[in-house]
């Protein structure tokens, strides 16, 4: 690995945590035989005085929380400057056996990817709760943003239906990837992925991000070519202009979410048809 950060023992010891606890039943897609929902994870941290969190607030609206506004509105009892914030972000990447099943769908979602989306979730916010447990045991205040009291949905004047804190622009402060034309965090083990973040007091180097355009791994923006996630959505949610929240969600809601429930005995919404048979499903397109 040729990753900066790794150079830190506290990044290392960091990196373990998240992986020994995937390698645990957490790691699970709920079924009988048990099989893990993730398989290797991608991490890398930001800084709390990053200038992107500022730059994300201002392009989504003002109830985006940066960094440092969630940790002293956590921890009052004395304001801590952003620069002292690690922010730790890590990518979850679907299995092959779940993306392969995913391939084969043009409508509905699989079976396993229902349950990555269900269960696997489920353990990917254990992961946040077992990661900030361990800092703060370690002497390292730390909290998982998503599952803060802080954490909310609210209405951006330029992107709709929007929460106060993206784990997916987190984790593109964090270098490990660019938005694509669904929206989809593009990273090195793909877009068929899921991702989480924690926030902590310590001091950890920076990972570097080997971009500057928010859509540098997307071909569609960067070579004018691609387009495969337009054709891959059942909802006609996603075209040159960008995504549609709104179709896509309401998708969701009257089609996938139905479907789920009834098919395969699952409550969660799921569909992630636009993750697979891509160029970026896997990786960064070349």
């Amino acid at each position: 690995m040729m990753r900066k950060e790794l150079e830190s023992p506290i990044a290392i010891w960091i990196e373990n945590t998240i992986r020994d606890f995937l390698q645990s039943p957490e790691n699970s897609l709920g079924a009988d035989p048990y099989e893990p929902a993730w398989g290797e994870p991608l991490v890398g941290f930001s800084r709390g005085d990053d200038p992107l969190y500022r730059q994300f607030q201002n392009d989504i609206g003002p109830f985006y929380l940066t960094p440092h506004e969630i940790y002293n509105r956590t921890f009052r009892e004395r304001p801590v400057p952003a620069k002292h914030l690690t922010v730790i972000s890590w990518i979850l990447p679907q299995t092959e056996a779940t993306k392969s099943a995913a391939r084969r769908e043009f409508w509905y979602p699989p079976e396993r990817w229902a349950r990555s989306r269900k269960y696997g979730e489920e353990g990917n916010m254990r992961l946040q709760e077992h990661l900030a447990g361990t800092l703060q045991r370690a002497g390292y205040k730390a909290l998982a943003p998503s599952q803060s009291p802080l954490w909310a949905l609210a209405s951006s004047e330029r992107f709709g239906l929007c929460s106060n804190w993206s784990e997916r622009h987190a984790a593109f402060a964090a270098g490990l990837g660019t938005f694509g034309l669904c929206d989809g965090l593009i990273t090195p083990v793909g877009k068929a992925m899921r991702c989480g973040s924690v926030i902590a007091r310590v001091d950890i180097p920076p990972t570097q991000r080997p971009y500057t355009d928010r859509h540098a791994y997307c071909l569609f923006f960067s070579k004018g070519t691609c387009g495969a996630c337009i054709r891959r959505c059942p909802a006609g949610a996603i075209s040159a202009n960008g995504h549609d929240k709104e179709k896509c969600k309401a998708y969701i809601a009257n089609a996938t979410l139905p479907y789920v429930q009834s098919r395969f005995g699952l409550k969660t919404y799921a569909c992630g048809l636009c993750q697979t048979r891509v160029p970026c499903e896997s990786g960064i397109p070349r």
